[in-house]
């Protein structure tokens, strides 16, 4: 089995790993040259990841059956659509299905239209001084969000990152001025509780739930500074969340359902992973945002544990027949991102990072490779988060000792780590403001 991958991170070379786990022939379009990734591929092509003449051109040259795409940019630009009008068939959404994620405005128009539940009270706007004036007048708080991609930094919320209303109209302007993710606004409600992600495999009918998984995307400890692209997250021997229960984990995936349904019946039915990231607040689950692939690092979490054949997935996901049951381990995750100095206000790349793969996989954990360049056979940092470390335990406790162990073999003088992830004190902190969130 012939499979294209596209993406250079380290949610892509977790893919790719469970691939090559599961015997997929792996060729690998990518903008960076991930040494996982191409440890594990027949062949590579460097390019743009948008660039749709050279990945079709590269795929009908090594006559590939099956497509699998990881980041949003590629989605977004229709290179799902370009695979298959030369037969490739693909384990991702097209452009049009891919709108849940590229435009935010679209994802609630829809969740609104077909009545589904989990909705927070939204508002478009294609002009600041429209928006300033809603802020203006509304009488609660809410999240200001660019419409467009902004991988995943662009959110910003009163009480936290805004603190009054001028904040609120510096940010308006901000994403007007300078045209951030298209130049138009989405302002929501601000949703109260704590955050989980629900990712399923689906193929445009059916779903196969995978574990739930926690992000934490602020920058710093204890939940400070700016929000990133995700420092880490983890997953419980349960496939639940300690603050989750299976009924809330029940009504999000509704929800989701209820999505797959929707794009159906509007013409763009949606293939491969379908990422759902909900506030489950006092109400129970709430939409935050949805993705129209794997979440980076919740992939890492999930893709590590993920017993069963992700080549079989991936066939079933593109319009084939699933043989078995898909498995996931009893196993807890823990993962943490090594990020260049400075990620998440300027980052400073370019830096000499080593490695020792071995000794961190004896220390109960595994590395994926992210944002780095293999030059002149050394590793090189980039601007965004480097190296992804997820520790496996039979708890989530023992998990964070993994990674932790697993961190130590990584060096680099200019990286930081947000070492609380996954750790009992910042857990119980999500569990007693669940309980104080419900009444409890």
């Amino acid at each position: 089995m012939k499979v294209l991958t596209i993406g250079g991170g380290a949610r892509e070379h977790a893919a790719v790993e469970a691939l090559a786990r599961s015997g997929a022939e792996i060729y690998a379009v990518m903008k960076n040259v991930n040494p996982g990734i191409q440890a594990r591929a027949a062949k590579v092509l460097i390019c743009n990841e948008d660039d749709l003449d050279k990945i079709c051109d590269f795929a009908i040259d090594n006559f590939i059956e099956y497509g699998f795409v990881g980041p949003e940019a590629p989605l977004s630009a229709g290179v799902v659509d370009a695979l298959q009008d030369i037969g490739v068939k693909c384990a991702s959404p097209t452009a049009a299905a891919a709108r849940i994620e590229t435009s935010k405005s679209f994802m609630r128009e829809l969740v609104t239209k077909y009545g589904i539940d989990g909705n927070l009270r939204y508002n478009s706007f294609d002009t600041a001084a429209e928006a300033i004036d809603f802020v203006k007048k509304v009488d609660y708080q809410v999240a200001v969000k660019p419409v467009g991609l902004t991988g995943g930094k662009g959110v910003k919320v009163q009480g936290d990152q805004l603190q009054n209303l001028d904040d609120t109209i510096e940010y308006i302007n901000e994403i007007f001025e300078g045209h951030v993710g298209g130049g138009k606004v989405i302002i929501e409600e601000k949703a109260e509780g704590e955050e989980f992600t629900q990712m399923v495999f689906t193929n445009g009918e059916d779903i196969i739930p995978m574990p739930l998984v926690q992000d934490h995307k602020r920058a710093y400890e204890g939940d400070t500074g700016p929000n990133t692209g995700g420092m880490g997250s983890y997953s419980d021997s349960n496939h639940l969340l300690p603050f989750v229960t299976e009924e809330d984990r029940e009504k999000a995936l509704a929800i989701v359902k209820d999505i797959i349904k929707a794009l159906a019946k509007e013409g763009c039915p949606y293939r491969g992973t379908m990422y759902g990231q909900f506030m489950l607040t006092k109400d129970g689950p709430k939409i935050i945002e949805i993705n129209a692939r794997f979440g980076d690092p919740e992939a890492m979490n999930v893709l590590t544990a993920l017993v069963s054949s992700f080549s079989e997935i991936i066939k079933w996901e593109a319009g084939g027949k699933m043989k078995d049951e898909v498995k996931f381990s009893n196993k807890a995750t823990v993962c943490k991102y090594v990020v260049p100095r400075g990620y998440g206000v300027k980052s400073e790349p370019g830096h000499t990072i080593s490695i020792d793969t071995e000794s961190i996989e004896n220390s109960g954990a595994i590395a994926y490779y992210g944002s780095v360049d293999l030059k002149e056979n050394k590793l090189i940092t980039g601007t965004s988060r480097s190296i992804g470390v997820v520790g496996i335990g039979d708890t989530i406790e023992e998990a964070e000792q993994h990674c932790e162990k697993g961190l130590t073999y990584i060096k680099c003088d200019a990286i930081y780590v947000r070492h609380d992830i996954g750790t009992a004190p910042l857990i119980q902190k999500r569990i007693d403001h669940m309980k104080q969130i419900r009444g409890q």
